[in-house]
């Protein structure tokens, strides 16, 4: 039998033992849809009001870069925090309730430094919330069905990242944008009576101190940690793609041109949404790093691409190819994670992928933004697909300390 197949047989348990499509799954998997569909309603629109106030991709750059940051502050400190009290759920409840009323108050904006306060506030919300339901969510599922579990729950989000956008182009031509940002609070308002609903398992609390949990991560996760942080370098905001296509298609299409780019983001989400769960349950037969390191190597090329496409078609084959490697790598990263870390510790890892990530997330977004500012699209992200090919590169050692099974 092939390796990688046995690697995830070995990790199955009897079939029917704890279903992994239950209340909690499914509440927070409507969550995520609710919340995502609040988020990328205003995601879609946010370059074209920044367009508005006089802002550019270095402006749109910062923002996303320092939002991350300040998602990045929580993520560890929540999920280390849920660890030593116990509980989770209350957690989740005030992150999802912040982005909620953090993101129709765009609408009150009237620069771009006021959008940059409010996105980092409505992040600081993201941030908290989500290792604490990652590890709720790896607590209501087995190990042998991590990947369902979490490829669903990214899926809805996903749908939610497709309903978003496809909103705001239905009325992005009728309403000012203000509008749009308003009407983004009932999605994020619902997305907070579904996590209410959830039932959080309560545990023992933690004594291992933040400075010593580091201690308790297995080897193979702190390897996996340094390969989705440099990938995580290259992997800036996909904002950043509605400006670049924007800016391709505006020559040939005028007007048209900003429009036709939300369509290819609604076209990206659509495709990360078909993708995650596939991805995610292909991950619970054959092994997930090998997975994982295959969307990397896809993020590289996408990211070539976009600096060198100068028409409509090949920009249409990039945000199907950007879909593609996003949706493996949300649903991958987080069942991997689930795999190697245990759960006396799980919120604290799930907090620390998180803040690896938000980090890298600063720098690429930043970056790319100055970059192509300064010199050009091509320099800026062949830069992005530099670092990713390099967190690649390490992903491949990182299984073979053999922790767990399905490496």
């Amino acid at each position: 039998m092939n390796s990688a197949i046995q690697e995830g047989v070995d990790a199955r348990v009897p079939a029917g033992s704890h279903p992994w499509l239950n209340r909690n799954v499914l509440l927070m998997s409507f969550a995520s849809l609710f919340s995502d569909m609040s988020h990328e309603a205003a995601t879609a629109i946010l370059p074209l009001y920044l367009t508005a106030l006089g802002a550019g991709a270095a402006a749109l750059g910062v923002i996303e870069g320092a939002a991350d940051a300040a998602s990045s502050l929580l993520k560890f400190l929540s999920g280390h925090y849920s660890d030593r009290i116990g509980r989770r759920k209350e957690i989740a409840i005030a992150g999802y309730s912040l982005t909620a009323i953090a993101k129709p108050a765009f609408a009150f904006a009237t620069s771009w430094t006021s959008i940059l306060a409010l996105r980092a506030l409505a992040w600081m919300g993201r941030g908290s919330r989500g290792p604490v339901r990652d590890a709720m969510l790896a607590d209501s599922v087995t190990p042998a069905t991590y990947g369902r579990g979490f490829g669903l729950q990214r899926s809805m989000d996903t749908v939610g990242a497709v309903l978003g956008p496809a909103l705001a182009l239905l009325l992005v031509s009728h309403v000012q944008l203000r509008t749009i940002f308003l009407l983004t609070f009932m999605p994020g308002a619902a997305a907070v009576a579904a996590i209410a609903l959830v039932r959080d398992r309560r545990r023992d609390g933690s004594r291992l101190r933040m400075a010593h949990a580091w201690s308790e991560f297995p080897r193979a996760f702190k390897t996996f940690l340094l390969a989705a942080g440099l990938f995580g370098v290259g992997n800036f905001a996909h904002t950043l793609l509605i400006l670049r296509a924007s800016e391709v298609l505006r020559p040939a299409f005028a007007g048209k041109a900003d429009a036709m780019a939300i369509g290819l983001y609604t076209l990206h989400n659509a495709v990360y949404a078909a993708t995650s769960f596939p991805a995610g349950h292909l991950g619970d037969f054959v092994s997930r790093r090998w997975l994982l390191l295959t969307a990397y190597l896809l993020f590289a090329g996408v990211a070539l691409g976009f600096g060198v496409a100068g028409s409509l078609v090949p920009l249409v084959a990039l945000f199907v190819g950007a879909g593609l490697y996003i949706g493996m790598v949300d649903a991958l990263e987080a069942s991997y994670a689930a795999q190697l870390l245990p759960e006396a510790v799980r919120g604290s890892g799930f907090g620390l992928l998180g803040l690896v990530n938000g980090i890298g997330d600063l720098i690429s977004s930043a970056a790319v933004g100055f970059l192509w500012w300064k010199y050009s699209a091509l320099t800026a992200f062949t830069c992005a697909a530099i670092f990713a090919l390099t967190g690649a590169v390490l992903l491949i050692p990182a299984g073979r300390r053999k922790d767990t099974p399905n490496a």
